[in-house]
């Protein structure tokens, strides 16, 4: 029997930043039945599983986190840094599917 964790529905609901559409993302969602999104730098894998079942209400079956280092960017003369981002590459069960392209109701 697996645990139950309780997480804080308040913090569940800061967790993911925004959906990723890009090329690449497209491809995955197609491929693998997974769905990406930007999520906070300290997120862990079981809130952002929960956070996606609250949310869009689906079956998660598992999550694969991958953190990209922000560029160093340049303008002028000035050195500047661009932020480092998290994302979550969220599998869903067989079936299931999230649409963003609906309206919010």
């Amino acid at each position: 029997m697996s645990a139950v964790i309780k997480h804080n529905e308040e913090r569940l609901m800061k967790i993911l930043l925004a959906p990723v559409i890009s090329e690449k993302a497209t491809f995955v969602a197609e491929k693998n039945e997974q769905v990406v999104f930007l999520v906070t730098q300290d997120a862990t894998k079981p809130e952002i599983k929960a956070a996606v079942e609250m949310l869009f209400k689906v079956q998660v079956e598992s999550v694969q986190v991958a953190n990209r280092a922000g560029k160093a960017k340049r303008s002028g003369r000035f050195m500047g840094r661009r932020n480092n981002t998290r994302r979550a590459f969220v599998c869903l069960k067989a079936g299931q599917e999230i649409n963003f392209t609906e309206e919010a109701k």
